[in-house]
């Protein structure tokens, strides 16, 4: 058997081990990546396609089995410090790339990433700064490492420093790039890390828009954002209303919100899938410093932050 058809019929099988309830969000990111980087993926394309509809699905399912009056008071509860976290973390990227000599936007659009949520502000800054292609594909295989880098360390220093669930999940919304990663961080800490980290983040999300406006105005490109808009925040709000306010809907919406859970795990089986040889190669050493020490700096803060109680959820 050649080694074509070896992935042909692994990536299949792999995908469906990850649905099973005994497979974690680490497991199954490392063994997408190891499967790329070892055998290839026949199947990247039709991956990528279907990585960003299964996430946005399974943020929706989250959000049944929630208590919509929890999701506001946590979302209002943490405007501030998201408004002010997003707008010290920008304009610390921003000087750390130009100290760090990183040419072009890609400092820009890694600090947008690291400020919001990752791969979506990225998608939504790059059309606002007439971004490159390499610059946009360097920005987002940076952030992509992190990613996967953050669903073992997250859950590791947490542990190692005893972190209960509600602290844990609040740093990882403040702290991971992409909502995938944080909700699968969250998801192996706990339902209530999870619940946490899924109404921060989402919250989050919403300053992609204005964020990326904000930095056209800056730059005086006068442009509009033209990345994909998180359309699934609102079925993740309508989900958890029905769930809350429809007392029938809430015991299938519990159902729901578990078969979720590991549609997100497929989900981070899919994103690892995409690491391949040219994604590392494309990111050089440069940008991913600067990337790297972006999200330790800002990372180390809010932990400390967090283990002070200045931030708290």
């Amino acid at each position: 058997m050649d080694r074509t058809t070896l992935a042909r019929l692994l990536w299949p099988l792999a995908a469906a081990a990850t649905l099973l309830p005994w497979t974690g969000s680490a497991t199954a990111l490392v063994g997408g990546a190891l499967l790329a980087l070892l055998l290839g993926n026949p199947y990247q394309a039709l991956f990528k396609r279907w990585t960003s509809r299964l996430l946005a699905w399974s943020v929706i399912g989250l959000g049944a089995g929630m208590d919509l009056r929890v999701v506001l008071r946590a979302g209002f509860h943490g405007l501030g410090y998201t408004a002010v976290t997003i707008l010290l973390t920008l304009a610390l990227g921003i000087w750390l790339a130009r100290r760090m000599g990183v040419a072009g936007n890609t400092g820009i659009l890694v600090s947008a990433g690291t400020a919001i949520c990752g791969g979506s502000a990225i998608a939504a800054v790059a059309p606002v700064l007439s971004a490159e292609e390499h610059e946009t594909s360097v920005a987002l295989g940076t952030v992509f490492l992190l990613n996967a880098a953050a669903l073992v360390v997250f859950p590791a220093v947490g542990h190692l420093l005893h972190m209960d669930q509600a602290p844990f999940g609040f740093w990882s919304a403040l702290a991971i790039h992409d909502t995938s990663s944080v909700v699968g961080a969250a998801l192996s800490y706990g339902p209530k890390a999870l619940e946490i980290a899924v109404t921060l983040k989402l919250a989050r999300a919403l300053w992609i828009v204005p964020v990326a406006l904000g930095i056209g105005l800056v730059r005086k490109e006068g442009g509009k954002a033209k990345g994909k808009r998180p359309w699934f925040i609102l079925g993740f709000l309508v989900a958890a209303a029905l769930a809350t306010y429809v007392p029938v809907l809430h015991q299938p919406g519990v159902m729901v919100a578990r078969v979720a859970r590991q549609g997100l795990v497929l989900t981070l089986f899919l994103i690892g899938s995409g690491l391949t040889a040219e994604t590392l190669r494309k990111v050089g050493l440069r940008p991913f410093l600067h990337g790297l020490l972006l999200w330790i700096l800002v990372g180390g803060a809010t932990l400390g932050a967090v283990l002070a109680g200045l931030l708290h959820p």
